[in-house]
């Protein structure tokens, strides 16, 4: 027996909506009801209660999807599964495209150190702090780096500091003295040991992460990795990820190669080099580098936040991870699985034609404006019209709000919204604020990014 379906809606979208779902042809059935308001969006779910008062025999409820109010409680009420449907008609068909395969983000393979690369120059209570805004950004490890001919007299109340608080530590320095403190003061990772400071493992419990004795040596590696499995030690390897046009490429076939000649062995990249080092957004690099320990079975990365360009590689590495886990779990392409990625563009940015826009500005019959945005670029319209340009200063005077200061200013925040989502190929809503995913999805505390001091010169040897 097929599923049936009752759709609420607004009268100026019935017709879309009927249209929509006719061509859709899906494999349940449905009513349409129109509950008596004009414009679905100002529906909330008390008017539902108040308004609906047959549910035509259905197994679920769709509301609209900027339906405000709680929809849980609405559905105890009515005693039937209520859901909010997309936020345009436009995306239904995708909308039930993806409801019979929803895809789990709360899960991921690879660990993420994220390195405090200044520890030496700030307080306790700093790297306390920004060990904090790291984990609430993903990290699973906070590194401790420490810098060249620097010295680091409060390393030890730093880790400890840490550790009482629950953290996982990491110390990164290639100075042995730096490690061994680290390693004795309870450390649980070692970044980096070669095979000739092997023996600073055999002094502490702390896992190390091996490097190549002299950069792109991998016989000195694999002679390394030989000394920690006899020992039956555990291990991390990091074959050193280079800056393009000083040896990326290569450096990419070295992790392939090393882990071709060790399937099973934990490996670790760090992404610094590339997020840090290359002026581009970073959250499409953190996806192809995802991607590619995805691949390689690559479960460690390292990430630093010390360019202001860069300050939100932590949270992209994060959601990078959970989208090609989920990706590689299902032998998918990381396609449609979670837009926290797009910050600059969406696959759908314009769900509406400027012919559909048309003949939806053909129906309204009051003064209160709306802005849509197609293609062809930013359309305002009400009963008195409809005005399309590119630059909204060319709407101006078009618009009857001379004589209304406060009716002017929403609709400049409004008309400059829409002309950034228009140049920019993004999704624009009305009252809503543009969507940038995780480039502003950023987790809430009580530090001063800005006060992250520039540390480039440890970036080379990461």
């Amino acid at each position: 027996m097929s599923e049936h379906l009752l759709f609420l809606t607004g009268k100026l979208a019935e017709k879309q909506l009927r249209g929509i779902l006719e061509k859709m042809q899906p494999e349940f059935t449905y009513t349409v009801h129109q509950l008596g308001v004009k414009v679905a969006a100002l529906m909330t779910t008390d008017m539902i209660l108040r308004r609906l008062k047959d549910t035509f025999g259905a197994n679920r409820i769709i509301i609209p999807g900027r339906c405000r109010g709680d929809v849980e409680s609405l559905a105890k009420e009515l005693e039937i599964t209520v859901e909010r449907g997309p936020e345009e008609l436009k995306d239904l068909p995708m909308y039930f495209g993806k409801e019979a395969h929803k895809y789990d983000l709360s899960r991921y393979s690879v660990k993420i150190f994220a390195e405090i690369v200044d520890a030496p120059n700030i307080t306790v209570e700093e790297i306390v702090n920004r060990a904090h805004y790291y984990k609430n950004n993903g990290a699973d490890v906070i590194d401790i780096g420490c810098l060249p001919s620097t010295d680091f007299p409060h390393m030890e109340e730093a880790i400890q500091a840490l550790k009482q608080q629950g953290f996982t530590v990491s110390i990164d320095s290639l100075n042995n003295e730096d490690l061994l403190r680290g390693g004795k003061a309870g450390a649980d990772y070692l970044l980096s040991l070669h095979e000739n400071t092997l023996w600073i493992a055999d002094e502490v419990a702390a896992t190390p992460i091996l490097i190549p004795e002299t950069h792109e040596d991998l016989a000195s590696l694999d002679r390394a990795i030989a000394l920690m499995q006899a020992k039956n030690r555990p291990f991390i390897v990091d074959p050193i990820l280079d800056p393009i046009h000083f040896g990326f490429t290569q450096s990419i076939v070295r992790y392939y190669e090393v882990r071709k000649n060790h399937p099973d062995i934990e490996i670790m990249m760090g992404v610094g080099n590339i997020t840090e080092l290359t002026h581009a957004d970073t959250a499409g690099m953190n996806a192809l580098l995802l991607g590619i320990c995805s691949e390689l079975n690559i479960n460690q990365i390292l990430a630093t936040e010390v360019s202001r360009h860069a300050c939100r590689s932590v949270k992209e590495a994060d959601k990078a991870r959970r989208i090609m886990f989920a990706a590689k779990e299902q032998d998918t392409l990381p396609k449609h699985i979670d837009s926290g990625l797009m910050a600059l563009h969406e696959t759908s940015p314009f769900p509406y034609s400027q012919d559909e826009i048309k003949e939806l500005a053909s129906q309204i019959t009051d003064p209160s404006y709306r802005i849509q945005t197609s293609a062809e670029g930013v359309h305002i319209f009400n009963r008195d019209g409809l005005y399309t340009a590119t630059d909204p200063f060319d709407l101006y005077p078009k618009l009857a709000v001379k004589d209304d200061v406060g009716h002017a200013f929403y609709l400049g925040v409004e008309l400059a919204r829409a002309e950034i989502a228009w140049q920019l190929g993004k999704r624009f809503n009305q009252d809503q604020p543009l969507d940038w995913g995780c480039a502003t999805d950023v987790a809430e505390q009580a530090i001063d990014l800005h006060s992250f001091k520039s540390a480039g010169t440890t970036l080379a040897k990461k």
